[in-house]
């Protein structure tokens, strides 16, 4: 049986890939970064003219789905390059993240007596 992807096996792979191929050099935060926001663009342009409703159901079509399950591991890819490069853990950084955000957007109603749906004042 084939174990699940993991994280780090992942990056260890990518990195391997690159490595075999001689790319390190050209992977710089710089060009990973700018990969990323082309890999992003490209998952962004496959929803752009639908409607919220197409945008829903685009699973159901095969060839679309493709396109967007392929377009979604290329921004992984280069995230999770990205992350290697300057010693970040994504994970970590997500966790972090969460967790300022239930700071700083409190549930309406349990701090502050915001109703549901408000927005916090700036």
């Amino acid at each position: 049986m084939t174990r699940p992807p993991d994280l780090a096996r992942l990056q260890r792979r990518l990195a391997e890939f690159a490595a075999a191929r001689n790319w390190q050099p050209y992977h710089t935060p710089k060009n990973l970064v700018a990969a990323l926001s082309v890999e992003a663009s490209e998952l962004v342009e496959i929803f752009q003219w639908l409607t919220p409703e197409e945008s829903a159901r685009v699973m159901d079509d095969p060839g679309t789905a493709h396109r967007v399950q392929d377009e979604v591991a290329d921004v992984l890819a280069y995230l999770l390059q990205f992350c290697e490069a300057l010693g970040i853990d994504p994970l970590t950084a997500l966790d972090a993240k969460i967790e300022r955000n239930e700071r700083r957007f409190p549930v309406a109603g349990e701090q502050d007596g915001r109703e549901p749906g408000q927005l916090p004042e700036s």
